[in-house]
């Protein structure tokens, strides 16, 4: 089942989308997964998550990497935020 991944800040800018729609292999079960296998996906995804800083959002949830995935509508990947 295609997941809608959104991406935020400079994590869209590097990505070089805002959104898409992927069906993503079986293996990848969590967030940490998924982050692994769009890393594969080219240099974009690549420069987009090299860093572990990248947060994300399951179903408007905040979720650690261990959180997993199946089932999930939508996933958000965002920069760590400040406040203030």
């Amino acid at each position: 089942m295609p997941v809608r991944l959104v991406y935020f800040a400079w994590v869209r800018e590097r990505v070089g989308k805002t959104e898409e729609l992927l069906d993503a292999p079986e293996d990848v079960a969590t967030v940490a997964d998924l982050v692994r296998w769009l890393k594969t996906r080219g240099e974009e995804y690549e420069h987009a998550f090299e860093t572990d800083a990248v947060r994300a959002a399951v179903d408007h949830a905040h979720a650690p990497p261990d959180a997993p995935i199946r089932g999930a509508r939508e996933i958000a990947f965002f920069p760590p935020m400040t406040g203030g």
